[in-house]
């Protein structure tokens, strides 16, 4: 079988060119997550836990910002017909670099309304800070957009490790120095302008340069307008547990939380990359309504994704405790009931994550925003429903139902994009249970441990 798989990754059709982008995503992750844990570790010994919640609360509003006024250049770039045209890349180019000033802008208006809901003043001064990472990202060329599109992921997975390497090593050195919040702040500013010398300077293609053609402005607004909404509703799903998490709990709570969360999140991150920059160029030149072949293509590269973020996740939910204990000292043992319910309550969004970018790649943006919405919805009243009933331990509990209820939508997507596949979310659903019955059994005295953290 591993024969068969190698000369199917040394094929130069799409199937080829996929397999071998995803095993160097792949490799490139793995390599990246374990700079960043390596990272992690040694700021844990340097600083204290509420620098880390600290943080979290500017990276939410960082994200934020940037999700909330995201036009979808990229999938736009990847799927469209023009990806490759010089005035289509530059005006996308340019009208990027206006939202990277705007957002930073905004950044400086928002950050005393950040600081006294959370009831940090010192945010008035890092978030401004912080923002400045997002004028240099919009800087960045649009030859990484290119390369995602053609599956050439090799350079851009070495210029990623170089660059989280530059901003590992500028964050040690700064939190031994100055051993406080600001250690972290600057070195994701180091970190964005490490990135965009090295795609400048080690990235091949197209040079840009400021340029408005109105038909690709048109092009680019008409498919971002629900790539916009979309990003909104992401934003809310993927940060909608630390706005409501982050007000039920301490900060100490909250930065330990949150270095669960980072463990947890490997499979997730992992499937969301590989997912939206391989399985857009696939689904867009091998649609699976329009062959046998092509469905069954598709058939087998998303069961090699299951298993494989199956695997992961079979690991941190059962181990994921044990290595809490092992990897920090004891004033983030919380985090390991953390690591083992947050990766067991993923399960479901794993299953079905292969579907997520079909409406992409086929241009149907809209259906992309209906199921990113309802997603957001559930996991924002199952958090909220959760945290009345059950505090911590229940609002977690609501986050997971949400993901559950949510599948008939991802379904609904799906077969509309003739993509759907129930034998293959029938064999993974019955793996994943197992799984999850067997970490759960495991590690019940952690996951029990969460329901006596309370309200700071």
């Amino acid at each position: 079988m591993s024969a068969a798989l190698w000369g199917r990754m040394r094929s130069g059709d799409i199937g080829g060119r996929a397999l071998r982008s995803a095993a160097i995503m792949i490799l490139g992750f793995g390599a990246g997550q374990a700079l960043r844990l390596l990272s992690n570790l040694l700021l844990t010994r340097l600083l204290f836990p509420e620098a880390f919640g600290i943080m979290a609360i500017v990276m939410v509003f960082m994200m934020g910002l940037a999700m909330f006024s995201d036009m979808g250049i990229s999938p736009a770039i990847m799927q469209s017909r023009r990806g490759d045209d010089p005035d289509f890349l530059d005006t996308a180019w340019t009208i990027q670099i206006g939202r990277g000033v705007a957002l930073w802008l905004a950044a400086l208006a928002l950050s005393w309304p950040v600081a006294q809901w959370y009831g940090e003043p010192a945010l008035t001064q890092y978030l401004p800070v912080a923002a400045l990472a997002l004028i240099v990202n919009g800087f960045n060329p649009t030859r990484l957009e290119t390369a995602h599109r053609h599956l050439r992921a090799g350079r851009v997975t070495l210029i990623e490790l170089a660059t989280q390497s530059t901003q590992l090593l500028a964050g040690l050195a700064l939190a031994w120095a100055w051993g406080s919040v600001w250690a972290l702040v600057v070195s994701g500013l180091v970190g964005a302008l490490a990135q965009l010398a090295y795609l400048n300077l080690f990235l091949p293609g197209h040079r840009n340069r400021l340029r408005f053609e109105r038909r690709a402005a048109h092009e680019l607004v008409r498919f971002g307008k629900w790539i916009f909404l979309s990003t909104v509703a992401g934003f809310l799903l993927a940060q909608g547990d630390r706005v409501l998490i982050g007000g039920h709990l301490s900060m100490a709570d909250f930065g330990v939380y949150n270095i669960g969360l980072f463990l947890a999140s490997f499979p997730m991150m992992l499937g969301q990359m590989v997912t939206r920059r391989v399985l857009i160029p696939v689904y867009r030149d091998n649609p699976p309504g329009a062959s046998a072949a092509n469905f069954a293509r598709l058939r087998r590269l998303r069961t090699l994704a299951s298993a494989g973020l199956l695997g992961a996740v079979a690991a941190l939910a059962i181990l994921g405790d044990a290595l809490i204990a092992v990897m920090y000292d004891g004033r983030y043992a919380m985090a390991g009931g953390v690591v083992v319910l947050v990766a067991v309550l993923q399960i479901p969004v794993l299953v079905g994550l292969s579907y997520e970018q079909a409406a992409l790649a086929s241009g149907r943006s809209r259906r992309f925003f209906v199921l990113q919405a309802a997603r957001a919805g559930l996991t924002l009243a199952g958090l909220a429903l959760g945290l009345a009933w059950g505090g911590f331990l229940g609002g977690l509990l609501g986050q997971g139902a949400a993901y559950l209820l949510a599948y008939p939508v991802l379904v609904w997507v799906a077969r509309r994009e003739d993509a759907w596949d129930p034998l293959h979310d029938a064999v993974a659903a019955t793996a994943g249970l197992a799984l999850a019955a067997l970490a759960l059994a495991a590690n019940w005295p952690a996951i029990a441990a969460l329901g006596m953290v309370g309200p700071g």
